[in-house]
């Protein structure tokens, strides 16, 4: 007689199968009474953590993937090697899970293949949503080995073997477009993004970032599956990787804190505000931290340590993320936005997903390299894979082989960036002091009556201010002033102002009268101090 033997699921399974329940009944929430019921977006904050968690963190996730196949692949650095198919599982995963996470987030999921057809080539939407698609067809055929070989499919291996180098040239391409162009969707929202995460380098800080978190996640994955399958990589390989985030996070540090001088915004990380605090912690917890860590030897050769400073990066890299999706954007949309319990269960089960897939992986498929493993096939490679292994290419550094592809990466980036950029200040209509102009913007926006503020003793005359001429007519915005440089006044109330405040200080009238963004209010004082 045949008996059946039932295994209790332990703690994690419990905890797995309840955030699962309650995704999937999110997810029929969603399907079935749309974003407005199953979100806290509104027409002033359409987009919330499905987008800046779920999609924009899951992208940089394949980083890993194409910087790591590069060095192994492209510049033979072989003892590298047993990284190569943790980091393209996980990239893998990420953009599959980002599909997954965009048909929860756009309003029709049932036309997201209209990029296909309908091709927009000045949208940075299309692009994204190209380098997506075509990236995650390269990531699934770097995948498919592993699935071939434990169903012993040899020539399916060796037309693939063949194809290796061509579709690691063509993911890095992809992923280095797909990585700066999510910065550079937030460069055509200069009015809307605080200043402490917008920057026309924007591109390349998403790029060298993603960088940092793609050799941060073999770090991350080798320790958890080490705790859960006893299978994990040499510790010689992830303290070089180590060394790797060092150098990268170095470079981000550097080139954020003359961004942000050269724009005249680093006093304001020390500001007493909401977005200062933010961006100190991340700048904390995810860059410094990981840094000084990283640098002690003693830190880089513990698996514990190692894995302590990843989690810092990734926890980092995520509030980066979050902070200019959400952070930066709500003062100027004038809402306060926190995700509903239905958008935060979909993203742990989109998470909770990808650990599950990712162990399953791990325990079935070859993954992480065995102790004893049987020699390769011999295959006969193409020419061009014959060149690119010549003995020499194998001895470059791996820090000039990174510092090769961040330069071909920013200097990319930097022109995709430009180039939206520069669109967006074309189609912007210059400031016009001008009554026509004026009086075809009032009859689309009701503008506040002139403020005349107290005269001060030693001042020259008193001044008057005028919204109408520091109005963008195409696109008023109250709250670029009124967030932080002024509190919004009453449109017909009296104005007072205190002995010690000081209106020429960059906290407010200086902050655009400047000299740079406008005429100095040291320099030119008969143009605000009339008699």
């Amino acid at each position: 007689m045949m008996r059946w033997s039932f295994r209790r699921p332990g703690f994690w399974q419990l905890v797995f199968a309840l955030i699962l329940g309650v995704g999937l009944y999110s997810t029929v929430v969603r399907f079935t009474g749309g974003l407005g019921a199953s979100t806290a977006l509104s027409d002033a904050f359409p987009w919330g953590l499905w987008i800046g968690f779920d999609v924009l963190c899951g992208v940089a996730l394949a980083a890993g993937g194409f910087t790591l196949s590069a060095v192994v692949y492209i510049f033979n650095v072989e003892r590298f090697r047993p990284i190569i198919r943790p980091t393209i599982l996980t990239a893998f995963l990420g953009y599959a899970l980002v599909i997954v996470a965009l048909l929860f987030d756009l309003g029709r999921p049932y036309r997201i293949w209209h990029p296909l057809v309908m091709w927009n080539p000045h949208s940075v939407m299309f692009e994204v949503a190209w380098c997506v698609m075509l990236y995650t067809t390269v990531l699934a055929l770097e995948f498919s080995p592993m699935v071939f070989e434990r169903l012993r499919l040899e020539r399916p291996l060796r037309i693939l073997h063949a194809l290796t180098v061509p579709l690691v040239i063509l993911g890095v391409i992809l992923s280095t477009l797909h990585q700066s162009s999510l910065g550079s969707l937030y460069l055509i929202v200069p009015e809307k993004l605080h200043p402490l995460w917008y920057s026309p380098l924007l591109p390349i800080f998403f790029f060298i970032s993603a960088i940092a978190l793609g050799c941060a996640m073999p770090i991350f994955e080798s320790f958890l599956s080490y705790r859960a399958f006893r299978k994990r990589l040499e510790i010689e390989l992830l303290a070089d990787l180590g060394k790797v985030i060092v150098v990268t996070l170095a470079v981000y540090l550097v080139l954020k804190i003359q961004d942000l001088a050269g724009r005249g915004v680093l006093s304001r990380i020390v500001e007493p505000t909401y977005e200062g605090r933010m961006f100190l912690a991340e700048m904390l917890l995810g860059v410094i931290g990981p840094i000084l860590l990283l640098s002690l030897r003693r830190i880089r050769t513990d698996h514990f340590g190692l894995f302590v400073s990843a989690v810092l990066v990734v926890l980092g890299f995520i509030m980066n993320r979050l902070n200019v999706s959400i952070t930066g954007m709500e003062a100027s949309s004038g809402v306060s936005y926190f995700p509903s319990w239905t958008e935060l269960s979909v993203t742990l089960m989109i998470v909770a997903l990808g650990f599950a897939l990712f162990g399953a992986a791990a325990k079935y498929l070859p993954v992480f390299p065995e102790k004893e493993r049987l020699p390769a096939p011999t295959l006969v490679e193409p020419p061009a894979v014959a060149v690119l292994r010549r003995p020499w290419i194998g001895t470059t550094p791996l820090v000039l082989i990174l510092g090769g592809l961040f330069f071909i990466g920013a200097m990319g980036s930097a022109y995709s960036g430009l180039q939206h950029r520069e669109r967006a200040l074309a189609t912007a209509p210059a400031s016009e002091e001008s009554e026509p102009e004026i009086a075809d913007g009032l009859e689309r926006f009701e503008v506040p009556p002139d403020v005349t503020f107290p005269q001060g003793e030693a001042s020259p005359g008193p001044v008057t201010f005028r919204h109408a001429s520091h109005l963008n007519w195409e696109r008023p915005n109250c709250t670029i002033c009124h967030h932080e440089p002024f509190r919004m006044l009453k449109a017909f109330g009296s104005v007072t102002a205190s002995p010690a405040r000081d209106l020429h200080d960059e906290r407010h009238c200086g902050r655009c009268h400047d000299g740079r963004t406008s005429f100095s209010v040291k320099e030119e004082c008969t143009a605000c101090h009339r008699p």
